[in-house]
């Protein structure tokens, strides 16, 4: 524990601060299936593009995505596989409690 200095955990936070929005939780997991632009993942999630926007913003500074211009459009990609794979985990995990 040791290793564990005041940077690590804040980050550490910071990444279950994302992990607890369910609108962040729905971006990453699209995002977990192909890049998408604002605009699809507003289209897909019904939500404003504002409001994605929003999202993506927190999301990109704590470097859980990252985006990519082409021409006028940006696309965004997952960026930490880790925390992908962290998501995974926890929505297997609701699944399996919910099943039983």
């Amino acid at each position: 524990m040791a290793d564990l200095n005041e940077e690590i955990l804040a980050a550490v936070a910071q990444i279950f601060k994302a992990l607890s929005h369910p609108t962040r939780i729905r971006i990453l997991y699209l995002l977990s299936q192909g890049d998408r632009s604002v605009s699809e993942i507003a289209e897909r999630l019904e939500m404003q593009q504002s409001a994605v926007s929003h999202q993506l913003s927190f999301l990109k500074n704590i470097n859980l995505v990252k985006g990519r211009r082409e021409g006028k459009t940006v696309y965004y990609a997952e960026a930490d596989e880790h925390v992908m794979n962290l998501l995974g985990q926890a929505i297997d995990h609701a699944r399996h409690g919910r099943s039983e």
